[in-house]
């Protein structure tokens, strides 16, 4: 099997600098692609779960399926996938690099924790943009949290990993909960976290609940004190009122809110395009001046731009 190291090239192309991250099923690297030369960003599923006889087959097939899916996705708020392999010795996903910092960052450096209704709704916005997009070709993301959502000096949002680990935790119940994090478990939906399948979009809109919630109040809808807590409060307990964090925000926007963190996907709103169109009132409004002004770069803790408009469902 193949071992990843730094300096190791794998397609005879693709050159593992560093490691960006890892979790229990596989790690991502910044590395160069050295015929292009330009850094990429390349996810490596773990060697010892490759050898998996009984349940190898069908992940890498359903791998290989999505990842070309997430290859042919063209929008602004979705990190571009360049290339993939999946071989006897490697499954690897090469993608863009985003230059930028990751939403808990630009949370953690808002005043109090916390971002104003402007740029949390033009935030929320952009995800809900890039996500029309992928649930428009059936794909689920199923793992939305601020490390999986990036943010540019110019504010524009990018959604980053769809498809690789939890494509292959899905086909082996056993392997879901391996190494489960706090994290992963946060800005789960309810169906995702009892195992119900099929999911649709609906599953990653109550994630954007629970991240709109965590950019307006500074914290998730809901804490504990590991997953199994996290998950009983999902499924069990309301979450909390935006007055109750002490948030004053319009009551319209409570009202999406509440609708986004519905228990049963059947009460949520139907679709990303919706939920995009819902938090159109509260983006920042334009400023004419910028276009002429020369500025410096720009903060990520500034407003963010206007999104981009959703896909249409069909």
């Amino acid at each position: 099997m193949e071992q990843f190291a730094a300096g190791k090239v794998l397609r005879g192309r693709y050159r593992l600098d560093r490691i960006l991250g890892r979790g229990a099923m596989g790690q991502v690297w910044q590395g160069t692609d050295v015929y292009l030369e330009r850094l990429v960003a390349v996810k490596t599923v773990a060697t010892d779960l490759l050898a998996l006889p009984d349940w190898r087959p069908t992940a890498l097939a359903r791998f290989e399926r999505e990842a070309k899916a997430a290859a042919g996705l063209d929008h602004v708020n979705i990190t571009t996938v360049y290339d993939a392999a999946v071989t006897e010795d490697v499954c690897c996903l090469v993608m863009q690099l985003v230059d930028g910092t990751t939403l808990d960052n630009v949370i953690d450096g808002a005043d109090d924790g916390r971002l104003l209704v402007p740029a949390a709704a033009a935030a929320a916005a952009q995800l809900c943009s890039g996500l029309s997009a992928a649930h428009a070709v059936g794909l689920v993301h199923r793992d939305l949290k601020p490390q999986n959502v990036m943010v540019r000096g110019s504010g524009l949002v990018k959604i980053l990993d769809f498809g690789l680990v939890k494509v292959l935790s899905d086909a082996d119940p056993r392997l879901t909960m391996t190494g489960e994090t706090l994290g992963n478990v946060t800005y789960a939906s309810p169906e995702l976290l009892t195992g119900e399948k099929p999911l649709d979009g609906r599953s990653d809109l109550y994630a954007v609940g629970c991240l709109l919630h965590h950019m307006l109040t500074g914290r998730p809808p809901f804490s504990g004190e590991g997953p199994a807590e996290l998950v009983t409060r999902h499924l069990t307990v309301a979450p909390p009122r935006l007055a109750d964090c002490g948030v004053d925000a319009p009551a319209a926007l409570q009202d999406l809110l509440h609708g986004l963190l519905a228990k049963r996907p059947e009460d949520r709103p139907d679709d990303a395009t919706e939920v995009y169109a819902a938090l159109a009132p509260y983006l920042p409004a334009p400023d004419p001046a910028l276009a002429i002004r020369r500025m410096p770069p720009e903060d990520p803790r500034r407003p963010f731009i206007v999104p981009q408009g959703p896909v249409m469902p069909r």
